[in-house]
């Protein structure tokens, strides 16, 4: 396929369906498609397509493998960035309609103090209820995946160093699962089939690391030609 498709056609196509989960949020909020819980609803939403997106970047590799098509590994960043966005979208709307409506506004909304009592609020909630703990954790390991996936990144951290920050992402994809998980409590066929993709995923990575280190490295070819004196 020629890089000119890939680059024009794909890659903007590839965008505008990232966006569709949260095109259809807003749809059905404005038009009344939610329960009668919308802001649960939203909350949980987002957090399902961060871990799917996630779990689509993780998969990347693997298909390039299987496959062959190198193309693929163009669509790695932005599939991990989706997956950054949406679990921002998933905090924020937490923040929000969780713990922003729970507090009370003695000097008025726009004021230094709830800014100070918002922070308060959402840290001592962190530290208290492990299902927030651990998903507060796997967005800040993918806060610097975001902020070092530009080729200008990779260049001044080294390709070692990179891929070495980069591996974080396999770390959230457990993470995340985990969160998932200790929030449905009851019901957990969806996390435990987000934990099995991730599981493989991981698998297929470790897998694949072995290989590499025990592929015989190819003996160096000496020039038999005759040494000037």
């Amino acid at each position: 396929m020629s890089p000119n498709i890939v680059k024009w056609v794909l890659k903007p196509a590839v965008f505008l369906a990232g966006l569709g989960p949260l095109t259809w949020i807003i749809w059905a909020g404005l038009t009344g498609n939610l329960s009668a819980n919308p802001l649960s609803d939203i909350t949980n939403e987002t957090g399902v397509w961060a871990l799917r997106f996630l779990a689509i970047s993780l998969a990347i590799t693997p298909a390039r493998r299987l496959t062959g098509w190198q193309p693929l590994i163009k669509f790695r960043r932005m599939m991990g960035l989706y997956a950054f966005f949406y679990g921002s979208l998933h905090f924020l709307i937490y923040v929000i309609a969780d713990r922003f409506a729970a507090l009370d506004f003695p000097d008025g909304i726009v004021a230094w103090s709830t800014v100070t009592n918002l922070t308060a609020s959402v840290a001592e909630d962190i530290y208290k209820r492990p299902f927030i703990t651990i998903g507060f954790a796997t967005l800040m390991m993918l806060l610097p995946l975001a902020l070092t996936s530009t080729a200008g990144m990779i260049r001044r951290l080294g390709g070692k160093r990179w891929q070495a920050l980069h591996r974080l992402a396999y770390v959230a994809g457990v993470t995340a699962v985990i969160h998932y998980w200790w929030l449905v409590k009851s019901d957990v066929t969806s996390p435990y089939r987000y934990a099995v993709i991730i599981g493989v995923l991981l698998v297929a990575r470790l897998a694949w690391s072995r290989i590499k280190v025990r592929a015989p490295r190819p003996t160096p070819i000496r020039s038999t030609a005759p040494q000037r004196q």
